[in-house]
């Protein structure tokens, strides 16, 4: 049964967009996601570890035909094959690709938190998820909205014009 999921892309390595497109290409050549929409691409400043290039973010809804773990291991396969290096903590990167939501699900694993759990804390993730879901509620009881409307006072995000 198919369950609708909510995965953050970002990177801040290389060619952005190209990166954010190829990693988009790579999830839609696997046959047990089905991508519905795709928020628009936004440039937003680093968080956590500042010392590094701006990013390019955006969210995809997609159609999920694999449990929550299966779903990790594919992303992780993408950033990967992608090139990603994980050396620091919130440092730059190629890509990254996180699972925001996954249908009404909680999991709270050493390796899988869903949904994530820093969706409150980062413009990047809440402005183009309240793009495609304004209405949602997150952890915390706010909407994708009201908490994009209130994070963007604080972070720097603005939408990308290539």
């Amino acid at each position: 049964m198919a369950v609708k999921v909510y995965i953050g892309i970002g990177s801040n390595l290389g060619d952005k967009e190209g990166n954010v497109r190829e990693a988009l290409r790579l999830l839609g050549e696997d046959g047990r996601l089905s991508a519905q929409e795709i928020a628009p691409l936004y440039k937003t400043g680093p968080v956590g570890y500042t010392d590094q290039d701006w990013f390019l973010n955006t969210v995809v809804s997609f159609e999920a035909d694999l449990a929550p773990q299966e779903l990790l291991g594919l992303l992780m396969e993408i950033e990967r094959q992608m090139g990603r290096e994980r050396t620091i903590r919130w440092g730059p990167r190629v890509i990254d690709l996180d699972i925001l939501l996954y249908g009404d699900a909680v999991v709270n694993t050493p390796d899988l938190q869903i949904p994530h759990p820093r969706i409150v804390e980062r413009a990047f993730v809440a402005v183009p998820l309240a793009d495609l879901a304004p209405d949602i509620l997150l952890p915390g009881g706010k909407t994708a909205a009201s908490l994009a409307e209130a994070l963007s006072k604080e972070q720097t995000v603005e939408r990308y014009k290539a």
